[in-house]
């Protein structure tokens, strides 16, 4: 795979079930049920323009040409910034322009950058999509780039990783998407993990919006 060449981005967000990190009223059994507590910080950093340079299939900078990229899923926002922020018992984060904090996958891939969060996963999980122009603040400009994603729209990615929000965060500030499944993390403004706040189980995904009422199958999801 090419190299990429990344501009700066930054994305994260969490779900939290230990009693001194959770959003109020959170219930492990029943994870939409959280209100959010957080109020975040800004943690001052310096600013980047993407730069251009995309190839096709491959990681590629934010800045890179938007021609070929496909339409976006109806109801889909372009993610149009990325901030490194600090949180209240959190710590580091990174959230876009509404203040929805940013995760990862561990069963994606960083080298080469590759998302392995597609149908209903990508429901519960909607990637950080871009037109190659966000805009970037606190996170270093040399660890952000894309990824093209399987139905050929342009993901963000941090020190390779994916990008992603959570539906289950219903306001900015919350990171109830915090170690669900043992697989999804806060991402860091560096693109790490974020291992604050961790829940005390495993907590579950939501329903992705698909699963209509007549499933009798559980919520116990693999994503």
């Amino acid at each position: 795979m090419a190299e990429m060449k990344r501009t700066v981005v930054v994305a994260v967000s969490a779900m939290v079930a230990l009693t001194a990190c959770a959003p109020a009223g959170y219930n492990a059994a029943d994870p939409g049920a959280a209100e959010p507590v957080a109020v975040a910080a800004a943690d001052p950093t310096a600013t980047a323009d993407p730069e251009a340079s995309a190839e096709p299939g491959a990681s590629a900078s934010p800045g890179a040409e938007a021609e070929n990229d496909a339409p976006l899923p109806d109801g889909v926002d372009l993610t149009e910034s990325l901030t490194g922020k600090k949180f209240p018992r959190m710590g580091s984060a990174v959230v876009n322009q509404d203040g929805f904090l940013l995760y990862r996958f561990d069963r994606d891939s960083n080298d080469p950058p590759a998302t392995n969060c597609e149908d209903q996963c990508a429901e519960v999980w909607p990637p950080a999509l871009t037109d190659g122009n966000p805009k970037l603040k606190g996170v270093s400009d040399d660890a952000v780039g894309t990824v093209t994603r399987p139905d050929g729209t342009r993901q963000i990615t941090l020190d390779g990783w994916p990008l992603y929000t959570y539906i289950g965060d219903k306001k900015p500030g919350q990171w109830k998407g915090q170690g669900v499944g043992g697989t999804w993390f806060v991402v860091n403004p560096d693109g790490s993990k974020n291992l604050e706040c961790l829940p005390k189980g495993t907590p579950k995904a939501v329903a992705p919006p698909s699963k209509t009422k007549s499933d009798s199958s559980d919520s116990d999801y693999d994503y």
